[in-house]
C-alpha cells in the first residue's frame, strides 16, 4: 500500500470510517474488494475434486453436463442426471462456498474428437468401440472404456496413433477444451463486492502405472494458467509433473500459481508417498521443500474410500477402519492381488514419514493439510449426503440403481457397496475470493469433512488454560499460538493445544448429528529415529449411550452440540519433532447402504432379498456410519520458532517508522551459521512490511554473539542485528532497523507472516499483531 493511501488510512480511522483488514496475501487479480472480511477468519465450505461429460469416465456412464452445469449446481442450482428408466433432479440442501472442476486432462482432445462427427479420429477403432460403450449401465468398465484406462496405466504412456504425430491433433483439439473450462470459471466466479461464489481454474493429473493410483488435483490461484493442461500423458512421473508446474507456472513470469493435491493413496500400493525422486534417487532437502510447497495439502476422503489411516497398520486406533476400500489398487478387487496394506498408502503413514525426512534431510516433503471431496463424474460438486448420495450416486447410469449401488468390489469398479458419498473441504480464510482461499489452502489453515459441516477450530502454542472457559480461544489462538496447519518450536516446557468443535446445524429436512468426542492424533520420531503414533482422548464420550436403531435408522442417547478442550501432551518431549492433528467424532446414525437396503424391503433375518441387493446382507458390511471431521496437523520442530515479538514504531512523518524482531529459536539448526550461510527474514501481511538478507560473514563473532552495527542502515536499513547462542543450546535473533518507511504495515489488527530462511533451513511463523496508537505489535502473552 503507498503512501498516499496509506494516509487516506489513518484519515479513515480517525474519522471512524470502516475499511477492509488486509489479509496475509496479495491481491493478485482484478476484482472488488469483499464487503464481508474477518480478520478472524470464516469457514468456507467447497470441493476441490469434481467431473464432467470432459472426463471420458464421466461421459461414458451417461453424463452429458459441463462445467457450467457443474457450477450452478454448486451455487443451489438443482440438476437432472440420467437415470433408469427416467431422469433424477438432484439438488444441494446447502450451497457450497466456493468449487474447482477437476476433469481428467488425458482426454480433452481424444474424447472431443470421438464424440464430434467429421473430426480426425472420429471413425478410429478406439472412438468407435468408445462410442458403443455409451452409456454404460453397469459398475463394469467395457472395452471401449477400458482403451483409455489402459493408457493411464502404462509408464510411459502414450497417445492413441489418430492423435497424430506428437499427439499434435489430439493436443490441438484439447485447447479449446481447457479454454471454455477457463471461461466457465470465469463466469460464474463473483468479483462483486458480494463475494458469494468461488472458482478456480482445475483439472486432476490421472496416473495409474501398474494400476497404482498415483492421481492430483492441479488448482490455479487466478486466471493466470499453463496453455494446456499437463497431463499423465505428457510426464507419467509425478515429480516431471511438479518440474513443468514450476517451468510453465510458477517461474513463468506471468502471476500463475499453483498447487497439486494427491488423492485416493488407499489405492496407490503404497508408492503415493514415496521419499524419492523420479530416479529413484534420495531426496534432497531442496527437492523435499518443494515437494511440500507444491503439495500443501493431501485429499483424505472421497467417494472411493478414507486414507487417513488403515486398521492393519494402526491396530491401536479403533477408528481406522472407517469407510474402507478392501483392495489396494484402482479397479482391481482383492481376490485377484495379495492385498498388503503399506504405511505410505495413507495419510498418516505418510505424516511420520515426512517427520523421519525431516530428522534426515532438515525438511519435510510431507508436510501436508487434509481436505476432503465427492470425485463425482455426475457434476455434482459437494452432494455427499448419506440420504442423497443414494439418490444421486457419483457415477452417471453405472450407480443409477440400487442394483448398481450395492454390488461388490470387481474388476473396473469404482462405486459399489464400498463407495460413499465422499466429503467437503473447509477453508479458513479472511473473505469468499480465489487469493484469500487459495493463500489459506497453501498455509494448511483448512480441514476435512465425511461430508457433514461442523465447525472446528484448533490451535497450539503457548495457549491459555482457560480460553474456552472464557470463550477466548480463536483470539487468543491467533495471539498466542498458530492455527492448524501451522508450526511451532519449543513455545513453552509442553504446547498447549486448543480445539473447538460445533455440530452441524443440519440441513433443510435433516437435523444435524451431535458430537460424540474429539480425538488429537500425535505422531513422532523417537530417539531411536523410529516414526511412533497414539491417539489421545480429549473431548465428549465415546460411551455416550448414543445408538441408532438400524431397522429405522431412528438415533438416540446423548452426544454434544459443542466440545471444547485445552489439551498438554503428557508424553511431550521438547527433543522429538511431531505433528498433532485433531479428530473430531459424530454420533452414528445409518449409513447410506443401510438406508437404502431398508428402503427396498431387505430382510436379512431369513427375509426377502430382492434381486441384486444379496450384498445388503453381506457379512461384515457396515450398517452406521460415525461422520467425522479432520484438520490439518501442527507440526512441532525442535528447530522452529520457540518465540517471536515484534514492533513497528510509526513515527510522526514519512520515513520516520522503526521494526524491531526478536525470534527465540529452539534447538539450532546446522544451517544457522552466520559465517557460512546468508540469513534472510521476511515481515509480510499483503505487502512486504520489511525484508533484510545478511550475506554470510557479515555478522562479527562476539563470545557467544554474532553482532552486526551500522547506525546508516546502509543494509536496506538494517540498523542492528545480533544472533545469540544460548546455554541451552536454542538461539536468539533480533533485527532492529533505523528509522525509515514502514508505510506497508497497515495499521490494524491483523495477521503477520514471519519467514526466517538461512541455508536449508526454513521456519514461518503467523500472527495475530494488534494495532495499539502508534505501535503495531505482538501480543506479549
Amino acid at each position: 500500500m503507498n503512501q498516499v493511501l496509506k494516509t487516506a488510512v489513518a484519515v479513515l480511522l480517525m474519522c471512524g470510517a470502516a475499511f477492509a483488514d488486509p489479509g496475509p496475501w496479495q491481491r493478485t487479480e482484478v476484482r472488488s474488494d469483499c464487503s464481508t472480511f474477518d480478520t478472524m477468519r470464516s469457514p468456507f465450505f467447497g470441493e476441490t475434486h469434481v467431473h464432467t461429460g470432459i472426463s471420458f469416465d464421466a461421459v461414458s456412464g451417461g453424463i452429458n453436463l459441463g462445467p457450467r452445469d457443474a457450477y450452478s449446481f454448486a451455487t443451489g442450482s438443482s440438476l437432472n442426471l440420467p437415470g433408469n428408466p427416467s431422469v433424477r433432479p438432484v439438488q444441494l440442501r446447502r450451497p457450497l462456498d466456493f468449487t474447482a472442476v477437476t476433469d481428467h486432462a488425458e482426454f480433452f482432445g481424444e474424447v472431443h474428437m470421438c464424440l464430434t462427427p467429421g473430426s480426425i479420429g472420429y471413425n478410429s477403432t478406439e472412438c468407435t468401440q468408445f462410442r458403443a460403450a455409451i452409456p454404460q449401465t453397469t459398475q463394469s468398465s467395457s472395452l471401449g472404456v477400458v482403451l483409455f484406462g489402459v493408457q493411464l496405466t502404462n509408464d510411459p504412456s502414450s497417445r492413441f496413433a489418430y492423435c497424430g504425430a506428437g499427439g499434435a491433433d489430439c493436443l490441438s483439439a484439447a485447447s479449446p477444451i481447457w479454454i471454455d473450462t477457463q471461461a466457465a470459471a470465469e463466469e460464474f466466479y463473483d468479483r462483486s463486492a458480494t463475494c458469494s461464489f468461488t472458482t478456480f481454474p482445475a483439472y486432476e493429473w490421472t496416473g495409474n502405472p501398474g494400476v497404482q493410483n498415483i492421481h492430483r488435483n492441479v488448482i490455479f490461484r487466478n486466471a493466470s494458467v499453463t496453455n494446456l493442461p499437463i497431463s499423465y500423458l505428457d510426464e507419467s512421473k509425478p515429480q516431471g509433473l511438479w518440474a513443468e508446474l514450476r517451468t510453465q507456472c510458477l517461474d513463468a513470469g506471468t502471476g500463475c500459481d499453483v498447487m497439486a493435491i494427491p488423492h485416493n493413496s488407499n489405492l496407490s500400493n503404497g508408492i503415493m508417498f514415496v521419499p524419492e525422486n523420479a530416479d529413484g534417487s534420495p531426496l534432497t532437502a531442496a527437492d523435499a521443500a518443494f515437494r511440500s510447497e507444491i503439495e500443501p495439502l493431501v485429499e483424505v476422503m472421497q467417494h472411493k474410500g478414507d486414507s487417513e489411516c488403515h486398521p492393519d497398520i494402526s491396530p491401536n486406533d479403533e477408528l481406522c477402519g472407517f469407510e474402507k476400500w478392501s483392495s489396494d489398487q484402482i479397479g482391481i478387487p482383492p481376490s485377484l492381488i495379495t492385498v498388503v496394506q503399506e504405511p505410505q498408502s495413507y495419510v498418516r503413514g505418510a505424516l511420520m514419514e515426512g517427520l523421519v525426512q525431516e530428522q534426515l534431510l532438515g525438511s519435510n516433503p510431507f508436510r501436508m493439510g487434509m481436505l476432503a471431496a465427492t470425485d463425482t463424474h455426475n457434476g455434482t460438486p459437494g452432494l455427499a449426503h448419506e440420504t442423497d448420495f443414494i439418490d444421486a450416486g457419483h457415477l452417471g447410469l453405472r450407480d443409477a440403481t440400487p442394483a448398481n449401488q450395492t454390488v461388490p468390489l470387481n474388476i473396473g469398479v469404482v462405486g459399489g457397496i464400498e463407495a460413499n458419498g465422499g466429503g467437503l473441504a473447509v477453508v479458513w480464510a479472511e473473505e469468499n475470493s480465489r487469493d484469500s482461499l487459495f493463500s489459506a489452502m497453501r498455509r494448511r489453515e483448512v480441514y476435512a469433512t465425511s461430508g457433514t459441516r461442523p465447525i472446528v477450530r484448533f490451535f497450539g502454542g503457548r495457549i491459555p488454560r482457560n480460553v474456552c472457559r472464557q470463550g477466548t480461544v480463536v483470539d487468543r489462538g491467533y495471539q498466542s499460538g498458530v492455527p492448524m496447519g501451522g508450526e511451532i518450536g519449543p513455545v513453552a516446557s509442553k504446547p498447549r493445544f486448543a480445539v473447538m468443535a460445533t455440530r452441524d446445524p443440519g440441513a433443510p429436512g435433516f437435523a444435524g448429528t451431535p458430537l460424540q468426542r474429539i480425538q488429537i492424533v500425535k505422531g513422532w520420531v523417537d530417539a531411536m529415529g523410529t516414526a511412533q503414533e497414539r491417539v489421545f482422548e480429549v473431548a465428549g464420550d465415546a460411551d455416550n449411550g448414543a445408538t441408532v436403531d438400524t431397522a429405522t435408522c431412528v438415533t438416540s442417547g446423548g452426544g454434544s452440540d459443542s466440545l471444547c478442550e485445552v489439551w498438554t501432551d503428557p508424553t511431550f518431549d521438547r527433543t522429538q519433532r511431531a505433528f498433532y492433528y485433531a479428530r473430531v467424532v459424530e454420533n452414528p446414525i445409518c449409513r447410506w447402504s443401510q438406508v437404502l437396503c431398508n428402503a427396498q424391503g431387505v430382510d436379512c433375518d431369513g427375509g426377502v432379498i430382492p434381486p441384486g441387493l444379496a450384498q445388503c446382507c453381506a457379512a461384515g458390511r457396515p450398517k452406521t456410519i460415525q461422520e467425522r471431521a479432520w484438520t490439518s496437523p501442527i507440526w512441532y520442530r525442535p528447530e522452529g520458532v520457540a518465540r517471536m515479538r515484534g514492533k513497528v514504531s510509526f513515527g510522526s512523518g514519512v520515513g520516520q517508522d522503526m521494526l524491531r524482531l526478536t525470534l527465540r529459536i529452539g534447538d539450532v539448526p546446522a544451517d544457522l551459521d552466520p559465517a557460512l550461510n546468508d540469513i534472510s527474514v521476511t515481515v509480510s501481511d499483503d505487502d512486504e512490511i520489511y525484508s533484510i538478507t545478511i550475506p554470510a560473514g557479515t555478522l562479527l563473532a562476539k563470545g557467544n554473539k554474532f553482532v552486526y552495527t551500522d547506525p546508516s542502515g546502509a543494509l536496506n536499513g538494517l540498523k542492528r542485528a545480533a544472533l545469540t547462542l544460548t546455554s541451552k543450546g536454542e538461539a536468539v535473533l533480533v533485527v532492529q532497523t533505523v528509522r525509515m518507511d514502514l508505510s506497508n504495515a497497515d495499521r490494524t489488527d491483523h495477521m503477520v507472516h514471519v519467514t526466517l530462511r538461512t541455508g536449508d533451513y526454513l521456519a514461518t511463523h503467523n500472527r495475530l499483531w494488534r494495532a495499539v496508537g502508534n505501535r503495531f505489535v505482538t501480543s506479549r502473552r
